[in-house]
C-alpha cells in the first residue's frame, strides 16, 4: 500500500483493545486490515503479579512500505517497539505515548517472559482511506 493521504478520509473511530499476554513474544495482536491505516496513540502494560515482574515485547512487523517523501529505509521486516523490558510486580507502564502509524498488513506482535503476567492496553484511531 502507497501512503494514504488523510485528508480525505472516508471516517475514523477510536478504539481501545486489551490482551493478557502470552510468553511467546511473536503472537500476533493486530493486523491492520486492507483499506485501513491504524494511528496508536498509547500502549500500556501492567504486571497483575503480586510477586514476581516480568519482561515485555512488542514488535511491528512492516509489509513493503512506500513512503511518501523519505528514502533509505528498509520497507519491510520486524522492528522493536520495546524489547524485554522489565516490569515491576504489581506497576504499569507507558511503553508509548507518542503516536505512530500502521499501514495495511502491518502486524503488532508482542508477548511477555511469563505467560497470563502483562495485561497490556492499546488506544488507536482506525482510519478508513
Amino acid at each position: 500500500m502507497a501512503n494514504p493521504n488523510i485528508v480525505a478520509v472516508a471516517s475514523i473511530y477510536g478504539e481501545s483493545v486489551g490482551y493478557n499476554l502470552t510468553a511467546t513474544t511473536t503472537t500476533t495482536l493486530m493486523t491492520v486490515s486492507s483499506g485501513k491505516l491504524l494511528k496508536v496513540n498509547r500502549i500500556t502494560v501492567a504486571n497483575v503479579d503480586g510477586t514476581n515482574a516480568a519482561d515485555v515485547s512488542l514488535s511491528i512487523t512492516k509489509l513493503n512500505f512506500t513512503s511518501a517523501g523519505v528514502t533509505n529505509f528498509d520497507t519491510s521486516g520486524t522492528f522493536f517497539v520495546a524489547k524485554t523490558i522489565s516490569v515491576p510486580a504489581d506497576a504499569t507502564l507507558v511503553l508509548l505515548d507518542t503516536p505512530i502509524y500502521l499501514m495495511e498488513g502491518d502486524i503488532l506482535k508482542g508477548g511477555a517472559s511469563a505467560a497470563s503476567d502483562l495485561d497490556l492496553v492499546i488506544s488507536y484511531d482506525v482510519i478508513a482511506v
